[in-house]
């Protein structure tokens, strides 16, 4: 068995957040590129929420990434009817403290579901209302958008359309970007919803497009490599046509809480506990996602 093999094996059986610190003092083996993927932080005050997650996400750091890619689902919640504008100001607030923690790194965020507060008395005038809010807290570009490191392209994409898909502009621009990239250029595609899961099987929740982006794909299959979601709080992976699809778990876990009686162990959603991954990008489009549990 391969040392990185047996490493990651022991961090998913381990309790203990051990292997995770050990492989952080790993070399790169190689990889042009090393990636902190967290996803579905929910921020928010109560519970010692902040404090929490500020110190898992000192274990992340000592991966040592080039930079963080956030899928989204930044805070608790600002999405359902009744939230206050306090309520979602004090959930941004105490994401600004988190995001203070890695003032040293990029980070390359998506929307998630939750993020963009709707129920705003005046939509036509609050500057609040909607996903343009979300993309100024957050510090991104717009709702999607792509950068390149290295020899790679990073796709972020926005699923926030009805029936989560990217909607006719956003699949459009995404056409675009693959055409226009060089032959044989590295890319990778987050998105908060899963292009393509196994959990969508079990609790639903991914692209309603995915078809048509799986044809889209095929098409620049010496291009696409990698689609990296979250959502779900659930840890999956699939492979077809080349892409490797990583649905990875969420930092938030049960969303914070103990979890349920459906629960595998204390704040597990289902089987899947609270946790993050590191991706290691080599140049020649092979990539590596490791999973860290952090319970």
């Amino acid at each position: 068995m391969k040392r990185r093999d047996f490493l990651l094996k022991t961090a998913v059986m381990t309790t203990g957040v051990g292997p995770a610190v050990a492989l952080a003092a790993e070399e790169k083996s190689g990889s042009v590129l090393r990636v902190a993927h967290i996803t579905d932080v929910h921020i928010r005050p109560e519970e010692n929420v902040p404090a929490r997650a500020k110190t898992w996400l000192e274990i992340v750091k000592k991966h040592n990434p080039d930079f963080f890619l956030n899928g989204g689902d930044s805070i608790h919640d600002a999405s359902y009817n009744g939230v206050s504008r306090v309520r979602m100001l004090e959930q941004w607030q105490v994401w600004d403290e988190f995001r203070a923690e890695v003032k040293e790194y990029e980070v390359y965020s998506c929307i998630g579901n939750h993020d963009p507060w709707w129920d705003v008395p005046s939509k036509q005038d609050d500057e609040m209302y909607g996903k343009p809010y979300v993309v100024k807290r957050l510090g991104i570009p717009g709702n999607y958008y792509s950068f390149s490191k290295g020899n790679w392209c990073f796709i972020v994409l926005d699923g926030n359309h009805e029936g989560i898909s990217l909607g006719a502009d956003q699949m459009a621009w995404l056409k675009g970007e693959l055409e226009s990239l060089p032959k044989n250029t590295p890319t990778l595609i987050m998105s908060h919803f899963p292009i393509t899961s196994i959990t969508n099987a079990l609790v639903g929740g991914q692209h309603s497009d995915h078809k048509e982006l799986k044809q889209l794909f095929y098409q620049h299959k010496d291009k696409v490599k990698v689609c990296l979601s979250g959502h779900q709080h659930l840890l999956d992976r699939a492979w077809y046509n080349g892409v490797h699809y990583f649905c990875n778990g969420s930092l938030s876990g049960f969303w914070w809480g103990d979890g349920d009686e459906q629960s595998a162990g204390k704040q597990y959603y289902l089987e899947t506990p609270p946790g993050y991954a590191i991706l290691d990008l080599y140049e020649d489009g092979r990539v590596e996602n490791q999973y860290f549990p952090l319970v």
